[in-house]
């Protein structure tokens, strides 16, 4: 028997067929806290979600990553389905890295979660003005923080229909 599935990854669509969870697709998670970034990771685990998650700890290293550029210029991965993008972040703050993304036609459309222990208004709004995806306050009970990340990944990962070309 395969390892076991979360229950939304068989979800019913009209027609009769399911809506499986594609484990190809790729999770970018930008986190330079290394507990949070441990919490992310085991949440995920903790909800069966196996796709593949790539962690980068720092704004520029996002940008590169995402970019292909610098010591990210050869990687193999596919572009990511989902960000999962911090505020506070060395280097380059997550809303520059934002508005790089929206800036560039190639990532312009590319989903932009922000996930975040940010309470500054001045960050959510600047958020939403930068064309962020979704603001999401990371909580501080785990079994809220793994329940947000089954959310996070029920809906980024099986039901988002993302933009042509996103795929």
């Amino acid at each position: 028997m395969g390892p076991s599935r979360p229950s939304w990854a068989r979800a019913n669509r009209s027609g009769g067929g399911e809506r499986v969870l594609d484990e190809s697709k790729v999770i970018l998670l930008v986190e330079d806290n290394p507990d949070d970034e441990a919490l992310t990771l085991r949440a995920f685990a903790k909800n069966n979600i196996g796709n593949r998650i790539v962690v980068v700890r720092d704004g520029a290293e996002a940008l590169d990553w995402l970019f292909r550029r610098g010591t990210h210029a050869e990687r193999h991965e596919p572009d990511p389905q989902v960000v999962l993008l911090d505020l506070k972040l060395p280097k380059v703050d997550g809303l520059e890295v934002l508005r790089q993304l929206r800036a560039n036609p190639k990532t312009k459309f590319l989903p932009v979660v922000i996930f975040t222990s940010s309470k500054e208004e001045s960050d959510l709004l600047r958020g939403y003005e930068l064309r962020a995806n979704s603001y999401i306050r990371k909580p501080v009970d785990f079994a809220r923080f793994v329940e947000y990340v089954r959310e996070i990944g029920m809906y980024w990962l099986v039901l988002n229909e993302p933009p042509p070309g996103q795929r």
